[in-house]
């Protein structure tokens, strides 16, 4: 796995400084969706293929190999900060009480959301945990509206019903495990919602919470050390260069899916998160041969001509019509 050219590029093009909240313009100028759809796409392609590298850490502890998560991913976004010369937005972060305390909030959904995929996927729980960012589109469609107080077309209110329809056919075969998925939702669903209003960039909001959580990454880390096991790292080469990668894994989708929260409404970026999962399906049916149940494939259609009808709407690009912005403003009250 290594990153991509086009990932690169989308990282030097991050924004210098952070943008202050618009709440009442989340739909404007400085919010177009085609803005930031590069960046969510490239998030979702690499978040979407993370199964695949979580085979070769399999072995590792979930919180130990969170830990390192955080370890190696700190030192990438220094580096990447002296790169783009952001060290005085960094510092000014690093001043302002308001932010570091929406950062610290942020942080803590992000370690629990980081922990209990590694430990679904590790446990056996995939289907719950791909369940988890099947529900979370519709986490952070609901946020957006109910916080944001974003708006959606009929046309988009239709696709997110049948993508409600789709959601509950998988929800309704997994209710034991359905903690699992709607803690996955919800922990990142609030993730992405932060990190749209804090006044922090995406490359300076993502180190400073890798600096809030690094502490408590050490202590674990010095705790498996001291374990008369050691540390992963240190069982062979091939895993710890595996591990070692998680810091490009982890940083580089945060990142852009950062900047994209940041130029797109959150209902829009909520309805483009169906396509991770999809892709983890697509694995799961061709690279990994798991068998494709009634409920699935119910579940998979409803959900993708949803998401045909969103993108068709989008794509028109014509901002809602007087009925429809009335429907929907009724709708959101």
């Amino acid at each position: 796995m290594q990153l991509t050219r086009q990932a690169c590029i989308n990282l030097s093009r991050l924004p210098a400084g952070p943008r202050a909240p618009n709440r009442a313009g989340m739909n404007s100028g400085a919010n177009k969706t085609g803005g930031g759809l590069p960046y969510a796409l490239g998030a979702h392609v690499i978040w979407g293929s993370m199964p695949l590298y979580l085979l070769l850490v399999k072995s590792v502890p979930s919180l130990e190999f969170v830990a390192w998560r955080l370890v190696f991913t700190l030192p990438l976004c220094l580096a990447f900060i002296a790169w783009r010369k952001q060290g005085a937005e960094f510092r000014r972060v690093l001043r302002d009480g308001k932010a570091l305390v929406t950062l610290l909030s942020s942080s803590a959904m992000i370690a629990i959301n980081w922990f209990l995929y590694v430990w679904a996927i590790q446990n056996d729980h995939v289907y719950a945990a791909s369940l988890g960012y099947y529900i979370l589109p519709l986490t952070m469609m609901l946020l957006g509206l109910a916080v944001l107080g974003e708006k959606l077309t009929r046309r988009q209110w239709a696709a997110v019903a049948l993508a409600v329809l789709g959601v509950s056919a998988l929800a309704a075969g997994a209710l034991m495990t359905l903690w699992v998925s709607l803690s996955l939702a919800i922990t990142f669903g609030i993730y992405g919602l932060l990190r749209k209003t804090v006044a922090a960039g995406a490359l300076v909001g993502l180190t400073v919470e890798t600096l809030i959580l690094m502490p408590a990454a050490l202590a674990i880390v010095g705790w498996y050390w001291a374990s008369p096991s050691g540390p992963a790292i240190g069982h062979g080469w091939g895993l710890a260069l595996a591990i070692a990668w998680s810091g490009p894994m982890t940083a580089t989708p945060l990142l852009l899916f950062a900047t994209a929260a940041r130029r797109m409404p959150y209902t829009v970026i909520g309805f483009l998160q169906f396509l991770s999962p999809t892709v983890v399906f697509l694995l799961g049916l061709f690279v990994f041969g798991e068998e494709l149940y009634p409920a699935q494939l119910a579940c998979f259609t409803a959900i993708w001509i949803a998401a045909a009808l969103f993108t068709w709407d989008l794509l028109r690009g014509s901002h809602p019509a007087p009925g429809d912005e009335e429907a929907s403003r009724g709708a959101a009250t």
